[in-house]
């Protein structure tokens, strides 16, 4: 599978609104977005705490149903996919980093990062492999089951297996929240590596200006709908707009 040619869409929501509750107690977390995500791009997700950025990424994914409105991975609606078919794209044509790693315990790092092609019945890429491994740092550490890596070290096998598929777009909800600065600001160059050599998608939600000002993109979120949008961004820039979304300064 080769990647989507960059500037081409990735991933796109239109009028996407997400209601949860009903009644007096429903609570609306997205409210008819319209958003596109462009192919060979690094996008951040940022907004205030409630701001509906979490819930965007999930619908996007496919691991959240919407309310209302569609979703597309490429030139597919996912929103009209059934269970079955929505997990087989999710399978082999998204990729996903989290906050916490999701890797089995049971499994070597090797068998953890190609989990996805064998439960694909698909063949490991020798090649594409060892560039992946090469990519991250974890050429020594294949034979590790998680217990045995720093944390810093699993997420590093967590994106190599987000990579090991060649998808269309990666997912990455707060992928540095539980990692030291250090360590976040590698996991955060991983990912900024992928996008400029392989010509990855990266649709990333964070709260952390400095990990946004690595972005191409910025997004802000607010009561569930989009407020700004910054190109280029220095964390001097998302740091004003978030100031003026919650109306209070916002320090480093």
């Amino acid at each position: 599978m080769s990647f989507p040619v960059v500037g081409r869409p990735a991933a796109a929501a239109h009028a996407l609104s997400k209601v949860y509750g009903s009644g007096a107690a429903a609570v609306t977390a997205l409210d008819r977005v319209d958003i596109t995500f462009e192919a060979g791009r690094f996008h951040a997700i940022m907004g205030p705490s409630g701001s509906g950025k979490s819930t965007l990424l999930h619908c996007l994914a496919g691991l959240d149903r919407p309310s209302s409105g569609s979703v597309w991975i490429g030139d597919t609606e996912i929103t009209r996919l059934d269970d079955r078919r929505l997990t087989r794209l999710r399978r082999d044509r998204i990729g996903f980093v989290f906050q916490r790693y999701h890797l089995l315990p049971t499994l070597t790092a090797e068998q953890n990062l190609t989990l996805p092609l064998t439960l694909a019945g698909r063949r490991v890429d020798t090649e594409w492999l060892a560039q992946v491994v090469a990519v991250v740092g974890i050429g020594d550490r294949l034979r590790h089951r998680p217990s045995e890596l720093s944390g810093g070290q699993q997420q590093r096998v967590a994106l190599a297996r987000a990579l090991i598929t060649r998808p269309e777009v990666i997912f990455a909800d707060e992928p540095t929240g539980n990692l030291d600065s250090r360590t976040g600001a590698e996991v955060l160059r991983l990912l900024r590596e992928a996008v400029d050599r392989f010509q990855q998608t990266v649709v990333m939600v964070t709260h952390d200006p400095a990990a946004a000002s690595r972005a191409d993109r910025v997004v802000f979120l607010a009561d569930g709908r989009v407020r700004e949008e910054l190109l280029r961004p220095h964390v001097d820039t998302v740091l004003a707009t978030m100031a003026q979304l919650t109306g209070a300064p916002v320090g480093r």
